[in-house]
């Protein structure tokens, strides 16, 4: 008995252990459990750029919010340099933020956090509007074109051409989390997500939907970012708009539980003690955590995904571009996110917690996609052939939202693994195109691959991965903030560096 105890000694911590370590650091500053930090790091710096650039932009993307919807209509066909419409690259840019984290990221920031999480969603959406106001302006004014004549861009680009080649490191450490973040949150998860609604949905063993999400995809992306943007354009308004009507139909049929949903949203942003206990914060701490790391997940502002689809948009403007940029943000967090809170918060339903009845799902023991198909299933209770219509419905939403995420992801891993090419001695047109196409037969695989993995330590990877990506885009926001200004007011900023 004490050799086995010994054993377990010198054991130590699993990976898991260490993995849940880190990711708690970063995301809340904690460790084993145990407050380490005052703040939670990601989340201060990440509010802390978002909240310098609104204040620097004089709140431009709020003022501005309305102008950016009017530009939905305007945006439909290009007026400029590039290589697709305005509309088309925020679809792309879209399908890209639409994806796991607007139905099981909400689930799991509400298991996490409360429901005083989604008010930090919102927080972070709306600060995070100024985050990606600046990448798609920046976008705009520092792309380049590429060996073939293609526009392209991204903040590898504009960390280059608008702070000078002796920052190319931190080019090439944006590039590396990019690649992290793309195979991690942006393929394995959303691999996953897919396989499991087809075998939910079909009955289709894991491994057989993955090949079948993998050719779907290899389809769209051997076309590269136009056939990407054209698929993006039509689906994606689609997709959203009936997720959002089947949403306000499930919310309607509870419509006298909505004021004590949002009471329960506002009032547990604030709460100054878990549930469990704990030290005198910890409630905020929790929502504040779970809201923003879920925030960022679903809708990317300051990561630094969205400028390399905004970048390559039919528009010599880089205002025009940076409100599109910004009501994608918007769009996904504030009117998608929030619809699958208030389906979970306030549809009624026969749900289980603790052994126990409860009312509404996210008080029950189900966790991620399954709480928000509980909570749609309970809405829309009638069963083709075994299964309620709301998880038939929910199951064909994220069939839907992941597919986009796994195009739009391909073609930021391809031009993060492109730039880094690129720093490569010799590097040419033909050798670029022939990266270009071995990337999207590994990206295929890994959908493959990643259909069928256990997600125990994706989430909290995704996590680490999605920092070390922000970072230094976020430093790089910072630094070239000034020209962001400048451009929100209409001047010109200085020439190229």
């Amino acid at each position: 008995m004490a050799a086995a105890v010994a054993g377990q000694i010198e054991a130590g911590p699993s990976l898991i252990d260490r993995i849940t370590n880190i990711s708690d650091f970063i995301w809340g500053g904690t460790w084993d459990g145990a407050e380490v930090l005052p703040f939670p790091p990601m989340v201060i710096i990440l509010l802390g750029v978002g909240l310098y650039m609104m204040i620097g932009l004089r709140f431009y993307p709020l003022r501005q919010l309305g102008s950016a919807f009017a530009g939905l209509f305007t945006g439909r066909k290009g007026s400029g340099s590039g290589e697709i419409s305005p509309f088309a690259a925020l679809s792309t840019a879209l399908s890209g933020q639409v994806g796991t984290g607007n139905m099981a990221g909400v689930a799991t920031a509400l298991a996490l956090g409360g429901p005083g999480a989604i008010f930090w969603m919102w927080v972070t959406a709306l600060i995070g509007m100024a985050l990606a106001f600046a990448e798609g302006s920046l976008a705009i004014r520092f792309r380049e074109k590429g060996p073939e004549g293609h526009w392209r861009g991204g903040p590898m680009t504009y960390i280059v051409k608008g702070l000078g080649p002796k920052w190319t490191w931190l080019a090439i450490l944006f590039c590396i989390g990019t690649l992290c973040s793309t195979i991690i949150t942006g393929n394995v998860i959303q691999a996953n997500a897919v396989a499991d609604s087809m075998n939910e949905l079909f009955g289709i063993q894991e491994w057989l939907g993955g090949v079948i999400a993998a050719v779907a995809v290899f389809i769209v992306i051997i076309g590269g970012i136009k056939s990407i943007g054209a698929v993006a354009e039509k689906v994606v308004p689609l997709m959203a708009a009936a997720y959002i009507a089947m949403a306000l139909l499930a919310i309607l049929l509870d419509i006298r539980d909505i004021p004590e949903t949002f009471g329960r949203i506002f009032g547990g942003a604030f709460s100054a003690q878990s549930a469990a206990g704990g030290f005198v914060g910890a409630g905020i701490m929790l929502a504040l955590r779970a809201g923003v790391a879920r925030g960022l997940f679903s809708n990317e502002a300051g990561q630094g995904t969205t400028p390399m689809a905004h970048a390559v948009a039919q528009t010599d403007d880089p205002r025009v571009q940076g409100r599109m940029a910004m009501l994608g943000t918007f769009i996904d967090t504030v009117v998608i996110c929030t619809m699958t809170a208030l389906v979970i918060l306030t549809v009624e339903g026969d749900f289980v917690g603790n052994g126990q009845a409860v009312k509404h799902a996210w008080q029950s023991d189900l966790t991620g996609f399954a709480m928000t198909s509980g909570a749609f299933a309970a809405a829309f209770p009638t069963q083709i052939g075994g299964v309620a219509i709301g998880s038939v419905v929910a199951s064909i939403a994220l069939i839907l939202f992941v597919f986009s995420t796994l195009l739009t992801f391909s073609y930021y891993g391809e031009r993060a693994i492109t730039f880094l090419y690129d720093r490569v001695p010799g590097a040419n047109a033909r050798g670029e195109k022939i990266l270009h196409m071995a990337w999207r037969v590994i990206w295929c695989f890994g959908v493959v691959i990643g259909a069928s993995q256990p997600l125990q330590l994706v989430w909290r990877l995704g996590d680490i991965s999605n920092a070390f990506m922000a970072l230094p885009n976020l430093l790089a926001l910072a630094l070239l903030s000034g020209v962001v200004f400048k451009i929100a007011r209409g001047e010109k900023p200085a020439a190229l560096v």
